[in-house]
């Protein structure tokens, strides 16, 4: 057996093959990824298999670029005896809402439900729910299974996921949900297998061009930085975090409209919007201006204020684990947050964190230190594949 997990993007889909022998699942044989499927882009097949790196230029047929992706990718997990046959589809889902706590086989049913979770995650449900279909289509033989990155955190208690609004409200299912979940259940696997206080108070920090926090106790969520939306909580690439939504009525009375606030707050901001210079952290770091400068402090200085918060739910703090682009490369960060947050024990080793590119677990923290600190490069793809596993 074997699993396929696909991410499906506005222009990409990254997918991975995951064999399964004796029920358990195996480290991924196969990666790809599929750029350049936005209307008039160019859409290239990109895939790494036993240590090759290969590259394909698809044709172009003037139909829908997602099928003509699909059937390429058919052709390829065909092309060659060994790579393994695929038995089920993992599909990450942004948003389950209220009605799903746990991966579930893709039903009519539960296709409905999902689309009318579109606004919740508007960035990302419709690009998620397109792969589903467009897979279903391509692979009608094929289980499908949805895979969600709100599950994680449907342990949290009601007060960490209740605001403060009328009970109305609240019952409709406005309410703190957590995203990155699927990351947050590898890394915490990963940190419970590898650390000896992996079970204990745990900080882990998914930082990217989507961030947040999560904090967890015996390897349950019980505390996350976003919430009803992918929009709360630290500062991300292009989006804004916690902003008071007094803000937002403001500019309403300015005239602005719901499109043009939610391009602000989901494209403008964020990283992009403070710098004005660009979202990825690696080009900020290489920009000596006081733009640049001013925007990696806000990220930092986030981090730190809500590390502090998540630390105060869990009276204390027993391992730091980092993740995400920026977590797993940035150096400088992960050495200016340890430095910061050393009133709670934390000294991170310079010689490891150096060390520490992303390309495998280590632990980057001194033996004095009374948190542990763990860079942990997460697979998503990998617990969405044992998610459809069991349910197959």
């Amino acid at each position: 057996m074997a699993i396929l997990a696909v991410n499906a993007g506005s222009s990409s889909l990254k997918f991975s093959i995951y064999p399964i022998a004796e029920g358990q699942v195996l480290p991924n044989v196969l990666t790809g990824n599929i750029e350049g499927l936005e209307p008039g882009g160019a859409p290239v097949l990109g895939w790494t298999f036993q240590g090759k790196q290969l590259q394909r230029q698809l044709p172009l047929t003037g139909g829908d670029p997602f099928e003509q992706a699909l059937h390429s990718l058919g052709e390829l997990l065909t092309s060659e005896a060994a790579i393994p046959k695929i038995d089920a589809i993992a599909h990450r889902v942004v948003h389950g809402g209220k009605d799903f706590s746990a991966s579930v086989l893709v039903t009519p049913e539960v296709l409905a439900c999902l689309t009318l979770k579109i606004s919740l995650a508007p960035l990302h449900q419709p690009n998620n729910l397109q792969g589903i279909r467009a897979f279903q289509k391509a692979f009608p033989s094929l289980p499908q299974v949805a895979c969600f990155d709100t599950a994680f955190h449907s342990t949290m208690a009601e007060v960490d996921y209740t605001f403060a609004l009328p009970t109305s409200l609240t019952a409709l299912g406005v309410r703190r949900y957590g995203f990155h979940g699927l990351s947050y259940q590898y890394v915490m696997g990963v940190l419970q297998k590898r650390s000896a206080q992996g079970n204990g108070r745990v900080l882990m920090a998914h930082l990217g061009n989507g961030a947040s926090l999560c904090a967890a106790r015996e390897g349950r969520s019980c505390a996350t930085t976003m919430g009803f939306s992918a929009l709360d909580g630290l500062v991300m690439g292009t989006r804004c975090g916690t902003l008071d939504p007094g803000v937002m009525l403001y500019l309403l009375e300015q005239g602005w409209d719901h499109a043009q606030l939610q391009t602000l707050l989901y494209k403008q901001s964020g990283l992009l919007g403070v710098s004005g210079i660009s979202a990825d952290m690696r080009r900020l770091r290489a920009d000596d201006s006081a733009d640049a400068k001013r925007a990696i402090d806000l990220f930092t200085h986030r981090v730190v204020r809500e590390s502090g918060a998540l630390v105060a739910t869990m009276g204390g703090l027993d391992v730091l684990g980092f993740s995400g682009g920026i977590g797993e490369h940035d150096v400088v960060l992960r050495a200016e947050l340890g430095q910061r947050l050393s009133w709670l024990g934390v000294k991170i080793d310079s010689e490891l964190n150096q060390q520490a590119t992303g390309n495998e677990v280590m632990a980057i923290h001194q033996p004095d230190s009374l948190v542990e600190v763990w860079v942990v490069p997460t697979d998503e793809g990998f617990v969405a594949a044992q998610d459809a596993s069991r349910l197959i």
